[in-house]
């Protein structure tokens, strides 16, 4: 019995195949003798409905990656599956498949648009590891022809509000020689441009990609035969799509923008600098000038060369204009108090000549002490003393070249100096180059201690001045901030809301 299971199960397989296999011989035989039937006498040099109504193409794009986008060539690439759909009702057949997939070797044999892209420039079709291409047929005859492609357009960009700018990269394509009386494209109503969802650019956001149905109208002439140039107008069916992206700002934020206001503000560091520190503060202006010279023309490298200033440049040339009047601005503290620094410089001659009348004037006790002062003088200079002590000019109250009137209020200021040390008081001896030089000597205790009261006396009405400041710098150390402050409220109120930059979450991609 088990025999005779084993035996029955074998036949009813092998019937089964036997009944199979003819079965899908015959099916491959009707596909391909439908396929004959179809093309016995197509001629593909010939439009659907010729003579008739216009063959209408639908199309719908699905974007899947997005880039390089260069400002230096004006250009985007994209890659994207680009589909077109028409009705060619001479393919159009009856059987139990309502969909053939066909070889592409089809495509030489059927008629098809002759779609090209108007701003196309290096657009290729990718054959790794066969052509990406493919066609259905339907029973109806539409004919779906879906084709993987990379196009690399021409995008006109305006930089002007660079890097706060939304670029609009169009994307124009129709038929090269089919006028709208053959031809005419539409966008397929269910989906016109789908953008994948993993979809990411590394310098913008796609925020929207509005599409729409154009017309554009040429101007053929013709002559022949030596006749009169005639001239008429044909209309050509297309389909625009504007990309729109809107450039991501961090990374000049970093690059541009942050070390910019670091610089302008370390320019204000020589506000705080004593006026008498010149090296310091030019060494200081001079080398934020050329850091800010090196960046701004960083910044311009990748960048074409537009006739028109970018949102970029004013920033630029705002932060060079800051840190280059900050060295204007010590010009000027310089120029206004250039007598408030370096050394006393008097003639010897007036000196000497001075001398003699300012000790009548004086009163009897102030005689004696400038005698023992003329004498202790006479003394150190042809003893040869050292230890000399320049005093600047910022500690004296008086003109550098002293006159007659002006010889006791020099002789009161070397007394009302400093603080005077016990027992102790400067005298002043001539030098060589006519440059005044003070030596600290010792008194008797009655001469000193009339020195030293005297001097508290006078350094009461009149203090020295140690590391005097600026008025212009007080002046400065406020203008300065706060009108940059004011300037970059303006500068980034008007550019931001002039470039109507989206938010991410708003975008209306379909």
């Amino acid at each position: 019995m088990v025999v005779l299971k084993v035996l029955l199960v074998l036949l009813l397989v092998t019937c089964a195949q036997g009944e199979f296999q003819p079965t899908q011989s015959n099916n491959h035989a009707n596909i391909s003798d439908l396929l004959d039937n179809l093309l016995r006498g197509y001629d593909n040099s010939v439009r659907p409905d010729f003579g008739g109504l216009p063959a209408v193409i639908e199309v719908d794009i699905m974007v899947r990656s997005m880039g390089p986008i260069s400002e230096v060539d004006m250009t985007y690439s994209m890659d994207c599956y680009f589909r077109q759909s028409w009705v060619d009702r001479r393919l159009a057949f009856h059987g139990a498949q309502d969909t053939l997939a066909l070889s592409i070797s089809m495509l030489a044999r059927i008629w098809k648009p002759d779609t090209y892209f108007y701003n196309g420039k290096q657009s290729y079709l990718h054959t790794i590891t066969t052509p990406n291409k493919f066609v259905r047929l339907y029973q109806d005859g539409r004919v779906l022809y879906s084709s993987r492609l990379t196009i690399k357009a021409g995008c006109p960009m305006n930089l002007e509000d660079f890097p706060m700018d939304v670029q609009r990269c169009p994307l124009k394509f129709g038929s090269f020689g089919y006028t709208t009386t053959d031809v005419i494209y539409r966008w397929n109503k269910k989906r016109q441009v789908a953008i994948a969802e993993d979809m990411k650019l590394s310098q913008f956001d796609l925020v929207d990609c509005p599409a729409e149905n154009v017309t554009d109208t040429v101007l053929h002439s013709d002559k022949a035969n030596n006749k009169k140039q005639k001239t008429y107008v044909a209309e050509y069916s297309m389909l625009l799509v504007n990309f729109h992206l809107q450039r991501h700002m961090g990374n000049f934020l970093i690059q541009v923008y942050g070390p910019c206001i670091l610089l302008v503000v370390l320019s204000w560091v020589s506000f705080w600098l004593n006026r008498e520190a010149t090296a310091d503060r030019v060494s200081l202006g001079i080398t934020t000038v050329l850091t800010m010279t090196f960046l701004g023309l960083e910044a311009r490298t990748d960048l074409p060369k537009v006739p028109y200033p970018t949102a970029l440049d004013f920033f630029v040339f705002l932060s060079f204009a800051f840190i280059f009047a900050t060295i204007l601005q010590f010009a000027v503290v310089h120029y206004f108090t250039k007598y408030g620094s370096g050394e006393c410089y008097f003639s010897a001659e007036d000196f000497n000549s001075d001398s003699g009348s300012e000790s009548e004037d004086e009163t009897t006790p102030l005689k004696t002490t400038d005698d023992r002062r003329k004498q202790q003088s006479t003394v150190n200079v042809s003893n040869g003393a050292n230890m000399f002590e320049v005093i600047p000019l910022s500690l004296c109250s008086i003109p550098p070249t002293p006159t007659k009137a002006t010889r006791r209020s020099f002789l009161e200021a070397l007394c009302c100096r400093k603080a005077v040390e016990k027992d102790t008081i400067y005298t002043m001896s001539p030098g060589t180059t006519s440059t005044v030089h003070f030596q600290r000597h010792s008194f008797s205790a009655g001469a000193g201690v009339d020195v030293k009261s005297r001097s508290h006396r006078r350094r009461r009405r009149q203090a020295p001045r140690f590391n005097s400041v600026s008025k212009i710098d007080r002046f400065s150390r406020v203008v300065f901030p706060l009108l940059f402050l004011v300037i970059n409220l303006f500068y980034w109120y008007s550019y931001l809301s002039r470039s109507s930059r989206l938010p991410k979450s708003s975008t209306n991609v379909t």
